[in-house]
């Protein structure tokens, strides 16, 4: 089903957002509320903004509240109309619009794209891989768009290597290429299996660019890591990675610890007072996870995970793909 965007040129008022405006540009902190990272991500996602990518630019212009709403317009386009009518039915305690309620009982009737042995897999080992996730051709043509978005090219190798202060993070969050993940319906169902339930937002994310390593280029990272807060009870949530091109496990792919949500409150407790979580070294149970060009790895946020040193000829490409349930909660406290 497509979704309509909103009248071009348009920028509708929506609630929350000169609150947010406010409070990033120091103008005037909010009320302090523990779920406002939920209202805020929500917000973005429904505009088609990424959060870093947003705050970001607030601290560094801080604009004025008209110069922000240009600059949404002239990053993410008209917001869509029905993500904006969802996001304020959310906000207002309403069911979903007809819409998107229509969407989400549709992807609850769609069959199933993950089958007994991935879910027993998942349920094991914290990961799956959806395959064929997206088409070839749309992992082609997200590939294209992060190529021209560096100015390299694959066929030149000592284009690679461009300064990033962001590491092997690229900061390509809005492209017509990267939209066909982030509204499959066939994405949605794998989330939706993994969530329990189809009222999900999909996350405007950025990409991924690691280069081989070299005599005058070695790995930065990110190395085994987690997203989210160790104190317990850790909140189930996602996270995903779209490989764009083939990656070979010596590739710089992905790496995580298989399992190791089974039994990470035990690990925390096991610690010698006063250990740093994130600082023991986890490497030695860390497994690289190959996978094809269009194939989705989705895993659990308790999962230690990271890149790795690409060992190869070739750069690994990917685009962060996550769906969310907004009745997610998470620790007050951050360990």
């Amino acid at each position: 089903m497509q979704l309509v965007r909103g009248e071009a040129g348009a920028m509708p008022e929506i609630g929350g957002l000169e609150a947010y405006w406010r409070h990033h540009t120091r103008r005037e902190r909010r009320a302090a509320d523990a779920d406002m990272w939920m209202t805020d991500g929500i917000l973005l996602d429904a505009l088609g903004l990424g959060i870093e990518q947003t705050q970001s630019y607030l601290a560094r212009a801080t604009p004025d509240y008209e110069e922000f709403k240009r600059w949404i317009l002239d990053t993410a386009g008209p917001p869509d109309a029905e993500r904006v009518a969802r996001y304020r039915a959310w906000r207002d305690g309403a069911p979903p619009p007809p819409r998107t309620r229509a969407r989400i009982l549709a992807v609850e009737a769609a069959p199933d794209v993950l089958g007994p042995e991935e879910m027993s897999g998942w349920e094991r080992d914290g990961y799956v891989i959806l395959h064929a996730a997206i088409a070839a051709g749309e992992a082609a043509a997200a590939a294209e768009a992060l190529w021209d978005h560096l100015g390299a090219a694959p066929d030149d190798p000592a284009s690679w290597y461009k300064p990033n202060s962001h590491g092997i993070m690229v900061q390509l969050f809005q492209h017509p290429a990267l939209e066909p993940a982030r509204r499959s319906e066939r994405i949605h169902k794998a989330f939706a299996q993994l969530w329990g339930t189809a009222d999900l937002w999909s996350t405007t994310d950025r990409m991924s660019f690691n280069p081989p390593e070299t005599e005058h280029h070695s790995f930065q990272g990110p190395h085994l890591h987690w997203d989210v807060s160790l104190a317990t009870p850790i909140p189930f949530a996602t996270q995903g990675i779209l490989y764009l091109t083939d990656t070979a496990a010596d590739q710089g792919a992905l790496i995580l610890v298989p399992g190791f949500h089974r039994r990470i409150e035990a690990w925390l407790e096991s610690l010698p007072a006063g250990a740093d979580p994130r600082r023991q070294d986890l490497s030695g149970e860390a497994r690289a996870i190959p996978a094809g060009a269009g194939d989705l790895v989705i895993w659990r946020n308790a999962l230690p995970h990271g890149a790795s040193p690409n060992r190869s000829a070739r750069p690994r490409m990917a685009h962060y793909v996550n769906m969310y349930s907004p009745a997610l909660k998470r620790q007050k406290v951050w360990r």
